[in-house]
């Protein structure tokens, strides 16, 4: 098992009981780091996953048994204030992290019809403005925190595809794409690395049974991806065997053909 003791993770958007963020809380937990992470209820609300109320203090009481130290907090990204608030509730709890995986995501469905600027300022407040300055935030300190060390991890979650009725989604997670390999190269000096991770469509409580008998010709090795599949990868992304890889794209999606 990779051993990620002593290291202190942030997870963003881990509020249900069958999404990745949660998935990876687990998996980064059995590894043992300690586990930080972000919900907002709001979103949930609206985005017909449904919400869990209780979850995150149920996610919290499990981690804390595997033995992790786990704190949770509720944050809007779009909030111009919630990078600092997050880091500065991180470090008064737990420290200074070295590993953000930046899970959380606003998504709506939109096609050439439907795109309106309001709809594509949401999805680039969470997935662009939000995430990118979290990011930025989380690497001020590291290095502030860290000088000699050599472990800082920065994961991001993201999409692409021809999906013709997810534009805005899409086009925001392409940002965050673009963004991976030149960020790699700026925080390398300080010990950072930077990689993105397309977990291709997952079964984390979206997918409707008639979504899924269409989807599962496309996967050649039998079955749809879980969650699970995108945290395992994390897990390794997140430790030091990864260090020598950065500004990667890197496709965990069981050699979908959908794309």
């Amino acid at each position: 098992m990779t051993n990620l003791i002593g290291k202190v993770a942030i997870v963003t958007g881990a509020s249900r009981s069958k999404g990745i963020g949660a998935a990876i809380c687990r998996t980064l937990a059995r590894a043992g780091a300690d586990i930080f992470f972000t919900h907002w209820t709001s979103f949930d609300e609206t985005s017909g996953n449904g919400v869990e109320n209780e979850f995150p203090d149920t996610l919290c009481e499990e981690l804390k048994e595997m033995g992790s130290s786990a704190f949770h907090m509720e944050v809007d990204l779009s909030d111009e204030a919630s990078p600092s608030r997050i880091m500065d509730r991180v470090e008064e709890t737990m420290g200074t992290p070295c590993i953000l995986v930046n899970n959380a995501t606003f998504e709506s469905p939109t096609n050439y019809q439907t795109l309106k600027r309001d709809i594509l300022d949401k999805h680039y407040q969470v997935n662009n403005s939000g995430t990118l300055m979290l990011t930025m935030e989380f690497a001020r300190r590291y290095e502030k925190a860290f000088p000699e060390r050599k472990d800082g991890r920065i994961i991001n979650m993201v999409s692409k595809g021809p999906d013709p009725n997810n534009l805005a989604y899409i086009a925001s997670k392409g940002m965050l794409i673009a963004i991976t390999e030149p960020l790699s190269v700026g925080l390398a000096p300080i010990g950072i690395t930077v990689n993105s991770i397309d977990p291709g469509p997952t079964d984390s409580g979206w997918i409707s049974e008639e979504l899924k008998e269409h989807l599962l010709p496309m996967f050649p090795m039998g079955r749809i991806g879980e969650p699970e599949d995108a945290a395992k990868l994390i897990r390794f992304l997140a430790s030091d065997d990864s260090g020598w890889i950065t500004g990667q794209l890197i496709k965990s999606e069981g050699g979908f053909l959908g794309k």
